[in-house]
């Protein structure tokens, strides 16, 4: 069994689940929460269980650009208002789980993919570690979510 590469984060949300699910599950929007994925589109029906959307990305280090790719990824689980998973490229896997807390929503982000070995792990661990990267983005999505879903 391969080793995988994982992280987690969570916030709580004013607002009802089915509402936080449906901004999550609205890939349109997530560049406007994400610090890395500035732009998403369907490239079919969407928000359905198989779909397919790219994701534009950018890293950034303050205001320098230091690389943009796109990316294709598939919707994996679609289980309103519950859960929205998808993985892109086949190789990273981006769960979101929604659950009622309170008069709010508790949002758990978490990501996983195979763990880095050889000369990838070196890299990634002198470029400042992607895991511990993609933990505090994922950190800077929620919050974002948080402020846009509660104003």
């Amino acid at each position: 069994m391969t080793a995988l590469a994982t992280g987690r984060a969570d916030i709580e949300i004013s607002r009802r689940p089915s509402e936080v699910f449906a901004a999550v599950a609205d890939i349109t929007r997530m560049g406007d929460w994400s610090p890395e994925t500035t732009a998403c589109r369907w490239l079919d029906d969407g928000e359905a269980l198989g779909a397919t959307f790219e994701g534009d990305n950018e890293a950034r280090l303050g205001p320098i650009s230091l690389k943009k790719w796109t990316t294709v990824s598939e919707v994996t689980a679609y289980e309103e208002p519950t859960v929205f998973e998808f993985v892109a490229e086949g190789t990273t896997t981006w769960r979101f789980e929604f659950e009622a807390a309170g008069d709010g929503t508790r949002v758990t982000e978490s990501f996983s993919y195979p763990a880095a070995t050889g000369m990838q792990k070196v890299l990634y661990n002198a470029m400042g570690s992607r895991r511990k990267a993609m933990t505090k983005g994922m950190r800077e999505t929620l919050e974002r979510l948080k402020v846009a879903l509660e104003a």
